[in-house]
């Protein structure tokens, strides 16, 4: 005779929420194939093609193998991507520096700073303006007859007009100090959510023990953010290398004076009005590969930092 205990019980059903996940990444996915991969796709096997437009008749695709990428490296491709690494580079520098300040400064607790919402939503205001918009105010303030040398002459600084469009640092300053105002605020707010996510046992331990607020902002926070550090990098970077509209409206689209502000995608944008179509993709290819090489090499660089520092702690407490 079977007692109750013996009598088996009905297994329970097991939810599973897995197949919640998948629905709701369906529509990014969808989304991504159709108006980015297929584009991506379609972008690099055109590059191996000549593909124009005669009037209302379109030639081609005709196949034309690594014509077009020779045809690339025999240009000045090369000197535009190095302008625009440039031009990067004198942006991200004081960009990253101003808002490593500005983030210490507005999570530093013992500062007890009054207004911060205020101040947080000044300096990201620039964020929301259109490049475009901001480069045409840029052309009209630095113009040689606008209000930039109209007060300095009026002021006694200069005698004469400045040629602030004219001149290779002007031109190039101009682009840094845009590229600075519009993302500085954005980087300033990321890098103040990386701070108020460390644990602030870790500084009132720092602080008992003697440390100074420099060797806690060097040995504490700087390591700890690193993760976010690297977003901002490769992000900026990605943005950096996308350069277009800042440039094409300072200076016309004809990357004045002597094509020292010509960057990438102005090159790029110069050759989809060309006979060749598939100049242009050869362009968006090796900007892809090139993107992708530096994006691993910064990712890869930060990541072997913390995995031998974590390897040395470990090796420190076996």
């Amino acid at each position: 005779m079977k007692t109750p205990n013996a009598v088996p019980q009905a297994k329970k059903k097991r939810i599973s929420y897995a197949k919640w996940g998948y629905i709701f990444l369906l529509p990014f996915t969808i989304v991504f194939i159709f108006f980015q991969l297929v584009p991506l796709v379609s972008t690099i096997y055109y590059s191996f093609f000549k593909y124009y437009r005669s009037g209302l008749q379109i030639i081609g695709p005709i196949f034309n193998g690594f014509t077009n990428y020779v045809d690339l490296f025999k240009s000045d491709m090369f000197r535009y991507f190095g302008n625009t690494i440039l031009l990067w580079v004198i942006g991200f520098i004081p960009q990253i520096l101003i808002s490593l300040l500005l983030a210490a400064w507005f999570t530093n607790s013992r500062l007890n700073l009054h207004g911060l919402r205020f101040f947080k939503t000044v300096i990201y205001l620039p964020n929301l303006i259109m490049a475009s918009a901001f480069a045409m105010l840029f052309f009209a303030l630095f113009s040689d007859i606008g209000p930039v040398n109209g007060s300095l002459m009026n002021l006694g600084i200069t005698h004469s007009q400045i040629r602030f469009l004219a001149t290779v640092g002007g031109v190039r300053g101009l682009i840094a100090f845009m590229n600075f105002l519009m993302w500085f605020g954005n980087t300033t707010i990321l890098l103040m959510a990386a701070i108020l996510g460390i644990d602030p046992s870790l500084y009132e331990a720092a602080e008992i023990d003697g440390a100074s607020s420099n060797q806690m902002f060097w040995s504490i926070t700087i390591p700890l953010i690193k993760p976010i550090m690297a977003f901002v990098l490769i992000t900026s970077l990605i943005g950096g290398l996308q350069m277009y509209d800042v440039p094409q409206v300072l200076t016309n689209g004809t990357g004045a004076p002597d094509n020292t502000s010509m960057t990438v995608l102005m090159f790029l944008n110069n050759n989809m009005y060309s006979k060749n179509f598939g100049t242009a993709g050869a362009i968006s290819t090796v900007l892809f590969i090139i993107c992708a090489i530096l994006c691993l090499i910064i990712y890869r660089s930060m990541t072997k930092t913390d995995s031998m520092e974590e390897k040395a702690h470990k090796r420190r407490h076996a």
